[in-house]
């Protein structure tokens, strides 16, 4: 009796795996966000700076913090800067915003210029994939709800995550060409 009570529970429990799974892989499909138009030009960020040791993304202009945002990356985001394709690591230097995604998997997606020349030459010598789309994105259609439960873990494949609503906010003070610094620490300046 307890045998069969057993394998009952593990069978549910991986038909709820695939369940999850199904319906994760159906949502990244869909993408019903609406992205919000770009915020006034007082409140836009001149640049980036996103800070691995404390897990923040700070939206700056004329040198003085906007506003800052808890985040998730990469599994491995602290076994330094992303070297090649799946490594689950974040980068780390300096990028762009170089284009966005209002189509993504993820709840919107502002894409970052990784690899650049020098990543690219260092993988060419080491003879690796760089790896690439690199993002800033919201949770993946379908899990917004989850909203800062996904501080928890870093969970992306080396991307920078935050929640929806976040992310909306991100989007629109953060136009194309924004320099993006991706620095293992760093602390602003009071």
């Amino acid at each position: 009796m307890k045998r069969r009570c057993f394998f009952r529970v593990l069978l549910m429990m991986a038909l709820m795996g695939v369940a999850v799974m199904g319906y994760t892989k159906v949502m990244a499909r869909i993408s019903l966000a609406e992205p919000p138009l770009q915020a006034a030009d007082a409140l836009l960020a001149d640049h980036l700076i996103v800070s691995k040791a404390d897990r923040r993304l700070y939206l700056m202009q004329d040198g003085r913090v906007l506003q800052s945002y808890d985040i998730a990356m990469g599994a491995r985001w602290d076994g330094g800067p992303k070297q090649s394709e799946g490594d689950e690591r974040t980068p780390e230097g300096e990028y762009r915003i170089d284009w966005r995604n209002p189509q993504s998997v993820a709840h919107l997606s502002l894409h970052i210029s990784y690899p650049d020349a020098a990543d690219q030459a260092r993988a060419a010598q080491g003879g690796y994939d760089p790896g690439g789309n690199i993002m800033i994105h919201g949770l993946p259609n379908g899990w917004g709800a989850i909203g800062p439960l996904h501080l928890l873990m870093n969970w992306t494949d080396g991307c920078i995550a935050v929640t929806n609503s976040e992310m909306r906010e991100i989007w629109a003070r953060t136009p194309d060409g924004t320099p993006i610094t991706i620095k293992p620490e760093w602390t602003p300046e009071a």
